[in-house]
């Protein structure tokens, strides 16, 4: 879940969430090595001006986000880290590392049923200034004509910093198609977080448009530029706060 936290940060926390996402990087395709199948890093900048301040924060912000995945003999990873306003006063980061086990691949045989492709055990960390929240659970990889991908997550959501506990649903896409000789991608995410006794069910979606400048340039497939909407309410499980904002966005993929 992309979270924009409300925390201030010195300089010191700055590094050592960048020395943490570093290494988390470094694992992610180094502990599976020689069976590593394929991994794409990305960085992104994301701008907006409507966000909510009903908990702090600007309504101006600017984002940096590292992101990575990949995929191994027996599974996935999936890593990113946002830093918001990092040239001003009160930057704040967040970051999730969510490793998935693919029971098909585990057992070597074919699980795929109708529409679902494969079966998998699922865990996400989030952790922001002063909390940490686990979730861990089950998903379902969807085989949906056009997709490159389509995630069905559920978890137990544990949020250890609050003692509290409830559930979340969570999709992931990506949807290639062209516009002319424009080759665009529809992609972006769902969290639907609910059954927690401290705070409201909430939701948050940040669906993506974004089509292929590099192509323009001879150089296909390394920088995307576009729109992010996001939409949650319930922000952080606060009944009444709700976000509605469109963000620029370009994506250098490397």
């Amino acid at each position: 879940m992309q979270v924009q936290t409300i925390h201030d940060y010195s300089g010191w926390n700055i590094l050592r969430y960048s020395l943490v996402a570093i290494l988390a990087l470094m694992l992610s395709t180094r502990v599976v090595a020689g069976s590593a199948e394929w991994s794409s890093t990305n960085f992104q900048y994301l701008y907006g001006t409507d966000y909510n301040t009903g908990l702090g924060g600007d309504d101006t912000r600017s984002i940096f986000t590292l992101e990575h995945v990949n995929g191994w003999k027996y599974g996935d990873n999936f890593f990113f880290l946002d830093t918001t306003n990092p040239t001003r006063s009160g930057t704040a980061n967040y970051a999730e590392y969510s490793p998935r086990i693919s029971f098909g691949k585990v057992s070597g045989k074919d699980l795929s049923v109708g529409f679902i492709k494969d079966f998998l055990l699922t865990g996400t960390l989030e952790v922001g200034n002063g909390f940490h929240n686990n979730l861990y659970g089950l998903a379902a990889d969807l085989d949906i004509p056009g997709f490159n991908f389509f995630q069905f997550n559920w978890y137990i959501r544990d949020e250890a910093t609050a003692n509290d506990e409830g559930y979340q649903i969570t999709l992931a896409w990506a949807y290639p198609f062209k516009i002319g000789a424009a080759d665009m991608m529809f992609e972006g995410f769902l969290d639907y977080a609910y059954g927690l006794d401290k705070s409201e069910d909430n939701i948050i979606t940040a669906p993506r448009l974004l089509v292929d400048v590099g192509k323009f340039f001879g150089n296909p497939g390394v920088v995307q530029a576009g729109i992010e909407y996001q939409i949650w309410d319930n922000q952080f499980g606060v009944k009444g706060q709700n976000e509605d904002v469109a963000q620029l966005m370009v994506k250098w993929i490397f």
